[in-house]
């Protein structure tokens, strides 16, 4: 259900190189948001370091949109950036996996290239 990979560096070195790869290969990120500073602006004390980066491909997203409104709901893909047992890991949920929500499995083409590139992009910045 999820791809998980593991990587050195701190947080926001794994963040720029996502970037830059989300970018080489056709997807745009449309935030990265941090949960421990957002969850302290809001009161709450969170020791976990975590990012949250929302990437797209608006080719792929019109396409999927057109067929099925109600995948909006689970767009942009995400892609995550958080420690856990002193290691950095780098997640996000398969689409292929995603789709079986939805009623749509001519989608499913569309889902494994959409999946095959956030595996590519996080392979990369992980590399």
């Amino acid at each position: 259900m999820i791809y998980v990979k593991e990587t050195d560096g701190p947080i926001e070195s794994v963040v720029e190189r996502l970037e830059q790869a989300s970018i080489a290969n056709q997807f745009g990120v449309l935030g990265v948001h941090n949960l421990k500073e957002k969850m302290g602006a809001k009161g709450v004390d969170f020791a976990c370091e975590c990012r949250v980066m929302e990437v797209c491909n608006p080719h792929k997203a019109k396409e999927v949109l057109e067929e099925n409104m109600s995948i909006s709901t689970a767009l942009p893909c995400r892609i995550s950036i958080y420690e856990e047992d002193g290691k950095i890991k780098v997640a996000t949920i398969r689409p292929t996996m995603l789709l079986n929500l939805f009623d749509s499995p001519e989608l499913q083409a569309v889902a494994r290239e959409v999946e095959d590139t956030l595996i590519r992009i996080i392979d990369t910045a992980c590399s």
